[in-house]
């Protein structure tokens, strides 16, 4: 069964940094671009950054210049780097392949910015 885990959110304040982990398991994440997602309280669920199998990444508006994609194929995991965070950053934080999730959404990892 192919499973999403996410870890590494909590609470910071503005200005400051966290590293969001995803492991999967499966092929389909092994051989699939993969993005972060991130869903505020009332809000759609939307797209924050990709990475391609390869490991070109691509990042939204929201997220350009402070946030940075990799990938570690060995150990099936996708990570997150967050800097300059803002109190707009907070939203829980999911994985899955992109453009299109296939994989069944996991439990995703909480992000409050606030001082």
């Amino acid at each position: 069964q192919v499973q999403l885990v996410e870890s590494g959110g909590g609470l910071v304040q503005p200005g400051g940094s966290l590293r969001l982990s995803c492991v999967g398991s499966g092929s389909v994440f092994r051989s699939s671009d993969i993005g972060w997602y991130r869903q505020a309280p009332g809000k759609q669920r939307q797209w924050v950054a990709k990475i391609t199998t390869g490991g070109s990444s691509s990042y939204a508006d929201s997220g350009k210049g402070r946030f940075t994609i990799s990938r570690d194929n060995a150990e099936n995991t996708v990570s997150l780097q967050m800097d300059s965070l803002k109190p707009e950053d907070t939203a829980v934080y999911y994985c899955n392949t992109f453009p299109v999730p296939l994989i069944q959404w996991g439990q995703g990892t909480p992000v409050t910015v606030s001082s």
